[in-house]
């Protein structure tokens, strides 16, 4: 079987058989990868513990029919055991993985991996080390990640007239903010802290971010977004607020 070596995440897992597990891999430059580990599951495994959700490996596969196998797992970043030692962390990083699982295999066409990739390590590290607010790393992780993918909210002006007062609205379908006059039926409430927080998200702005909670009409605004354009639930969000109520993220 041909080999190749990349570098990849760990986005999810699951069992297969009684002793193999299907890992869910995003890699820098093969995209999304789902691969069998033989054996992993069994305490003698030569790499089980490095192939769990959160963690940073150089792996070399064998390419196969249904999955490719992982032959070799060398740890380069170990951001489980932080992130799992606090559940807001834990919920945050479940955020993640899950956004950017359903957002490679939601796109239709090839999309550049290694953009993916290098944010899903920045957003993870960044976690793993308390840079700032879990909740304010994973949302600014989602609107990138999608901005990334071509879907940027537009937040400056009323997305059918333009003008840039009493923006209280936001509508994902429509495509962003809208003013009290002109907003669709669909549209939910915003406000301008809710609009400052999601710009200060998207462009990665921490000085103004860091002290200030996550307002619940951003939350809603950026579940919204994320939910119109992958068209799915995103269940790690909606568990986030039930128990809530630059590329890098220094």
């Amino acid at each position: 079987m041909p080999l190749y070596n990349d570098e990849a995440v760990v986005l999810k897992t699951f069992p297969l058989g009684e002793a193999d597990r299907v890992v869910v891999m995003l890699t820098k430059k093969h995209g999304k990868v789902r691969a069998v580990a033989k054996g992993v599951r069994r305490l003698k495994s030569r790499f089980g513990g490095r192939l769990e959700p959160f963690m940073r490996v150089n792996a070399l596969f064998a390419t196969g029919k249904t999955f490719d196998v992982i032959s070799q797992a060398v740890l380069v970043s170990a951001y489980a055991g932080r992130i799992c030692a606090d559940y807001n962390l834990y919920s945050n990083a479940n955020m993640i993985v899950e956004v950017a699982d359903d957002l490679v295999s939601s796109s239709g066409q090839y999309m550049d991996s290694s953009a993916q990739y290098n944010l899903v390590v920045a957003a993870l590290s960044a976690l793993s080390r308390n840079l700032h607010s879990a909740d304010s790393i994973a949302f600014s992780y989602v609107l990138r990640a999608l901005r990334l993918a071509g879907w940027s909210p537009r937040l400056n002006e009323c997305v059918i007239c333009s003008t840039c007062s009493d923006l209280n609205y936001f509508s994902a379908s429509s495509g962003g903010v809208m003013c009290s006059k002109d907003h669709a039926l669909e549209s939910i409430k915003c406000n301008d802290l809710a609009r400052f927080q999601m710009v200060s998200l998207l462009n990665g702005d921490w000085q103004k971010l860091d002290g200030i909670d996550i307002d619940d009409l951003t939350s809603k605004c950026i579940e919204q977004w994320c939910e119109y354009w992958l068209e799915k639930p995103i269940k790690s969000m909606r568990l986030s607020e039930k128990n809530s109520n630059s590329l890098y993220f220094d």
